[in-house]
């Protein structure tokens, strides 16, 4: 079975954002065998943090996502390549020829350190917006459903 592991830093905290994220996740069970790994989110000292306490905040959560990266990694970033749904079931198809598992990671609210986006194999971007990483997760487990879908030529995706 496919192996996905989804490394994001903090919790969700609102119910409609977990309900909804175990139900991609169930219906994603049929195909694939997913991980969730949640890493500590750092808090900062102040409402409004010095850009070395980003910095550092960053750094930290850096080496604990090193920690969990496995097979081909995709980090979701700003200064990521942007993909439609079709190229996306692409890129996850693919990486199987020459991966066993596929590891996304989801930065916190100051985003991923540098060391972190240097080992990926894929830097990607869902948008110019920013979303807050734990709506973040709920859009990506939706996104490797809708992928399913495609590969498997199912309905759900018009």
């Amino acid at each position: 079975m496919r192996k996905i592991t989804v490394v994001c830093v903090g919790n969700l905290k609102e119910n409609y954002l977990k309900s909804g994220c175990d139900e991609y996740i169930k219906r994603l069970s049929k195909n694939y065998e997913i991980k969730i790994i949640e890493i500590n989110e750092s808090k900062p000292s102040s409402n409004n943090p010095s850009s070395s306490e980003r910095q550092l905040i960053i750094e930290n959560e850096g080496k604990q996502i090193i920690e969990k990266l496995k097979g081909f990694i995709i980090c979701l970033c700003i200064e990521g390549k942007q993909y439609d749904s079709v190229s996306f079931a692409d890129i996850i198809k693919s990486s199987y020829l020459n991966f066993d598992e596929i590891t996304f990671v989801i930065g916190g609210s100051y985003g991923l350190s540098d060391n972190v986006k240097n080992k990926a194999n894929c830097k990607l971007s869902f948008s110019l917006f920013t979303f807050p990483h734990q709506l973040m997760r709920l859009i990506l487990l939706e996104q490797i459903y809708r992928a399913n879908t495609i590969e498997l030529k199912t309905p759900y995706h018009k």
